[in-house]
């Protein structure tokens, strides 16, 4: 059994157990979320597929931790007018791992 999920603006393929990394969701280690934008689902019923999202369809899954990804360095010049400008980010994520998928 496995579901498309979207959070964060992208769209995941999940299963029960699976560990997965997502733009930062709420929440401490240890918390429940649970993922109502369910795109498709294939069980046990078959292919369910939404329009947009499945009906009463939702997805559960446990916070394992919170963190930032490796920092990225942003430089930008403009060539013979001394112009330079540099800048680090990192972006916050949240791993979860699957618990439940439900239709």
């Amino acid at each position: 059994m496995y579901a498309i999920v979207q959070t964060g603006g992208k769209q995941y393929r999940v299963q029960p157990g699976e560990v997965l990394q997502v733009e930062s969701l709420p929440g401490n280690a240890g918390d429940t979320v649970e993922l109502k934008q369910v795109c498709l689902i294939n069980g046990d019923k078959g292919l369910q597929v939404g329009t947009p999202w499945v009906d009463r369809a939702s997805v559960k899954a446990e916070i394992v931790r919170q963190g930032r990804t490796r920092s990225i360095m942003i430089f930008k010049k403009q060539r013979r007018k001394n112009y330079r400008r540099t800048k680090g980010h990192r972006q916050g994520f949240t791993q979860l791992r699957i618990t439940a998928i439900s239709a």
